[in-house]
């Protein structure tokens, strides 16, 4: 078939796109910025448009020719209210694209109406199905938790069990919820293409687990020992900033998952048996073994903060005013080895030197409601445009020339580090810069206030760079060389 993907940098539409291409279909992409795909494994097995789903003459364009389509496109952190986004991105698009055959879109389960009210942002998403399903023939598959290496639910479970204040937990850590292996979620999204009629709304899971049991078979299979003790207190509020200074989620992140959370979920699941026979999903254990093992392999080929780099916020261009901090060093090794160490940057490895200040920038960025440190990175060396390392995105990634990423820590402007490497002879020139765009006389303060550490740490960044590009393949060099 004929397929055309929305929302392909995100976690879910970037492990989609090779099971279709895998199992024979054609795929084109819809991508607000295109170039974030070009390093992508499937990159040059597929038709690309560069757009947003809101362009209606865009989405026109692409749905033609199209047999099915799916949209997988979410606002993840869009304010007070999360449905304005998504309402209008789903309207445009329903608008432009009628006349496509088939429609398939992911969204969340629903708690019962009779219980407590609904979170804004599940409503939001079953909007979006609606929506659609107005216009198009759409099959909505409705999911609980997505368990998979680099979702956010398996990161939040990861970080808040790995704490040892886990022993103790709010109320409603004893809610049923209805977790789904990425696996079952990709194979059904695969076998609903080519459906001669829209199948609706169809609810997905495996077997019901409080996240209380989540917790405790995660522990198991980690050999840590938790006794996990619900407290008589729900505080929804308290429980998210807790976790979104225990684990790599952003605040606005944590409070859609723990207000997700605040009643017992579970999915109608009979229907869906019915219509995908030849789909048993996985228990919780096993999806959670195969995360835990994609993640000690280091494969996890897409991570939940990918989508939050879909919106981009500003692009290093030819700002005026931009204070730059340069700093060069000639390396005696090849241009590959350079820029092969300093594509290493950040994670588990650090920053090679003055670590426990980077510790300390990151804690503070995680208290102001940014990132902070703990998102690290997906993979250890391999570095895609788009994708997050700790609190930079990669903006540009041109190897083994250019190198540069963008701030998304909490500060009065915007800032970049960039990396530039030239042959020059048998050696490498590499130049590495600091540079800010000030907001304001804060932006200013901000920037020489923090000058005194910079001198210090830049100046040993570039040199350890150098040094760890002299050492064999295979050796990580991650132990910094300053205090």
């Amino acid at each position: 078939m004929k397929v055309l993907v929305t929302g392909v940098t995100g976690y879910i539409g970037g492990r989609l796109v090779p099971r279709l291409l895998d199992a024979g279909h054609t795929v084109r992409v819809l991508a607000r910025d295109p170039g974030r795909l070009q390093t992508r494994p499937w990159a040059d097995r597929v038709e690309m448009i560069g757009g947003a789903v809101e362009d209606s003459e865009t989405v026109a364009e692409a749905v033609k020719g199209m047999d099915s389509a799916y949209y997988l496109v979410q606002a993840m952190c869009s304010g007070p209210d999360p449905s304005h986004p998504d309402r209008i991105a789903a309207e445009r698009f329903s608008e432009a694209a009628v006349g496509i055959p088939q429609v398939i879109c992911v969204s969340g389960l629903l708690p019962d109406p009779s219980g407590k009210e609904i979170p804004t942002h599940l409503w939001s998403q079953a909007e979006v199905g609606e929506i659609l399903a107005a216009r198009l023939p759409t099959t909505e598959f409705r999911i609980g938790p997505l368990i998979g290496s680099g979702s956010a639910f398996f990161e939040m479970l990861k970080g808040v069990t790995e704490r040892p204040t886990a022993a103790f937990g709010p109320r409603w850590i004893r809610n049923h919820l209805q977790p789904i292996a990425l696996r079952d979620l990709l194979a059904y999204l695969v076998a609903a293409l080519g459906r001669d009629d829209a199948l609706g709304v169809v609810e997905l899971g495996s077997r019901p687990q409080s996240y209380r049991q989540m917790m405790r078979v995660y522990a198991r299979l980690r050999g840590i020992r938790r006794a996990v003790i619900p407290l008589p207190l729900s505080a929804p509020a308290l429980s998210a900033a807790w976790v979104g200074l225990v684990t790599p989620l952003p605040n606005c992140l944590c409070v859609r998952l723990v207000q997700g959370m605040g009643a017992p979920i579970k999915g109608q699941t009979q229907r869906s048996r019915e219509l995908f026979p030849e789909i048993s999903p996985i228990p919780f254990r096993e999806a959670l073994e195969l995360a835990l093992s994609r993640t000690d392999a280091q494969e996890v080929k897409t991570r939940w903060s990918d989508a939050l780099g879909r919106r981009e916020s500003h692009r290093l261009g030819g700002q005026e005013g931009l204070l730059r901090e340069v700093r060069t060093c000639l390396v005696e090794a090849p241009q590959e080895d350079v820029f092969s160490a300093l594509s290493s940057l950040g994670g588990e490895g650090g920053w090679l030197v003055w670590n426990w200040a980077w510790r300390l920038r990151g804690l503070l960025d995680k208290l102001a409601g940014g990132p902070g440190l703990r998102r690290g990175r997906r993979d250890p060396s391999e570095l895609l445009p788009g994708e997050s390392v700790d609190f930079w995105r990669v903006e540009e990634i041109d190897s083994p020339h250019l190198l540069r990423l963008r701030a998304e820590m909490k500060m009065p402007g915007k800032g970049w580090l960039q990396w530039e490497t030239r042959k020059e002879g048998k050696q490498t020139r590499l130049v590495q810069s600091a540079l800010f765009e000030p907001h304001g006389v804060f932006g200013w303060g901000y920037w020489y206030g923090s000058y005194p550490f910079h001198a210090f740490i830049f100046d040993g960044m570039v040199e350890a760079i150098a040094e760890m590009a002299l050492k064999p393949r295979g050796e990580t060099g991650k132990e910094p060389n300053l205090p």
